[in-house]
């Protein structure tokens, strides 16, 4: 009995970029309105954190990417 070949997944589902940039514009977002009134001061740095993972998640990704069309023995596959 054989298994039946896993069908693979299709890029759109795998592509990390759309994520990133809704996350990183939603923090913006959030951001800007904490910053607009003093009542929210408390939730400032949990803003600012989620900028700064964003924008790293995006760095990580962006290296990788250039690591794999270089043909990097390490770097992840799929991220044309």
């Amino acid at each position: 009995m054989t298994t039946p070949p896993v069908p693979e997944i299709p890029p759109r589902f795998t592509d990390p970029r759309p994520v990133l940039a809704v996350g990183t514009v939603g923090f913006l977002i959030a951001t800007i309105a904490v910053w607009a009134d003093d009542a929210w001061a408390t939730a400032r740095p949990v803003c600012l954190m989620g900028l700064a993972v964003g924008m790293l998640g995006y760095t990580i990704f962006t290296i990788q990417r250039r690591a794999a069309r270089r043909g990097d023995k390490g770097a992840q596959l799929g991220l044309e």
